[in-house]
């Protein structure tokens, strides 16, 4: 028995760390999907800035930022899982920006924290 929890906390401390040393390697800026849209990522924070002056009237943009670390199981508190999840921003103009980051919860009290694996700005309403 103590043999397994021994390689099972080994594996799971490789994964983290290389999912981290991944993040840190895939820092930086990228295009996102809605029309002039820019995203500046690290390692622990995502900001998207657009610029589409040519959207319609009412459209509103999210920044998406996916993770991997520690995050509530959804419908199952207070159970916490390691792995992947996804965060969003709050909704903003199609000139606007947003910030995001893995563990933030928009005023809510949260525990989740990990790392950013990916970001990117999604149509919230047409």
């Amino acid at each position: 028995m103590r043999n397994t929890i021994r390689a099972t906390a080994r594996v799971t401390a490789a994964v983290v760390t290389g999912v981290a040393f991944a993040a840190i390697i895939g820092s930086g800026t990228a295009q996102a999907a809605p029309q002039d849209c820019v995203i500046q990522r690290d390692a622990f924070s995502a900001t998207a800035t657009c610029h589409d002056t040519d959207a319609p009237p009412g459209r509103e943009y999210a920044l998406i930022v996916d993770c991997w670390g520690l995050h509530g199981i959804p419908n199952a508190f207070p159970f916490y899982a390691i792995g992947p999840f996804s965060q969003s921003s709050r909704s903003f103009v199609p000139t606007g920006q947003a910030t995001g980051a893995c563990g933030t919860n928009w005023g809510a009290p949260t525990l989740d924290a990990g790392v950013i694996t990916n970001a990117h700005v999604e149509i919230y309403r047409q």
